[in-house]
């Protein structure tokens, strides 16, 4: 660690207190402590210029890459990811732990491959709109949303889904295999609050080995894999809604998901269906969601 009096002990203030004076609070708030752990950061190691100015390369290489690939590959969205950032970030905005018996269902983190352009599909219907790929399992999934404060089921709750096929890539990944929307859907509940699809099982992924969120996780000597996963978005116009993926129990990454999203109660298990010649696997999971403007334990 570097000797703090062999660096000017004001020039940090001197480049927070450059700050406009129409900078908005939360502007300066948030600019302010960057900029204060940045330059902590940088005595801290002793940052040297070629390191720093390999950063700037990144920063670059990160930006070309999103608009090479016609603003489809976001890169800084995956560097976000891997260093954690999106993960805590969402605990920030979701985290409630209920005064009541029943906590809402853990949130999870985003990822850059969710789209507002699902269709809207009947109940009991599939998500399975190109047919089934090689080694593909179909899964009926199903459940009930409730409020954690009464107990209560939610009708017409909106069930949003979105998953990889089997091949471990994502529809616009794969337009060679799959059309738009394919393993996409939203499916809104019934009036005790159920829903009912089908699904594929899911399947882990490598993150793309090329680029510089790959150059990143080969500095770190991290392997690049997400365990295998749905991704699910619950939301009701009176309740907060719910972003998360889940996990089947079976998976060997689960310990080490590359972007640290993986929460206990987000691990399912996926069991053998019987008396249904659609499926082969059936997943239950019931989600909890909180009213606007609950807080919980504070």
């Amino acid at each position: 660690m570097a000797p703090q009096d062999r660096f000017d002990p004001n020039f940090t203030d001197a480049v927070i207190n450059g700050i406009g004076p129409n900078a908005t609070p939360r502007n300066r708030q948030v600019m302010g402590a960057l900029i204060r752990h940045l330059h902590d950061f940088a005595r801290e190691v002793e940052l040297t210029i070629d390191e720093w100015m390999a950063a700037v390369h990144f920063v670059n290489a990160v930006g070309q890459i999103y608009g090479d690939s016609k603003k489809t590959r976001n890169e800084a969205h995956r560097v976000s990811d891997i260093l954690g950032l999106e993960s805590l970030v969402d605990e920030i905005a979701h985290k409630i732990v209920a005064d009541g018996e029943i906590d809402p269902t853990s949130s999870s983190i985003l990822g850059p491959f969710w789209s507002p352009n699902a269709p809207f599909r009947e109940l009991g219907g599939s998500i399975i709109q190109d047919g089934v790929p090689p080694n593909g399992q179909v899964t009926k999934m199903h459940g009930v949303i409730r409020d954690i404060t009464t107990g209560k089921p939610i009708p017409g709750a909106v069930f949003d889904i979105w998953q990889a096929s089997a091949n471990g890539k994502y529809d616009f990944q794969d337009p060679e295999n799959q059309t738009p929307n394919n393993l996409r859907g939203k499916f809104r509940a019934n009036e005790k609050g159920e829903y009912w699809f089908y699904c594929l099982h899911p399947t882990a992924y490598s993150l793309p080995r090329d680029g510089p969120a790959w150059d990143l996780l080969q500095i770190m000597d991290r392997h690049p894999m997400r365990p295998a996963h749905i991704h699910i978005m619950v939301t009701h116009p009176e309740f907060q809604g719910c972003t998360t993926q889940l996990y089947p129990d079976t998976d060997p990454w689960l310990t080490t998901d590359t972007v640290f999203a993986v929460k206990p109660d987000l691990i399912v298990n996926f069991k053998p269906i019987e008396g249904d010649d659609k499926a082969v696997l059936d997943l239950e999971y019931n989600v909890n969601l909180a009213p606007k403007g609950y807080k919980g334990k504070l």
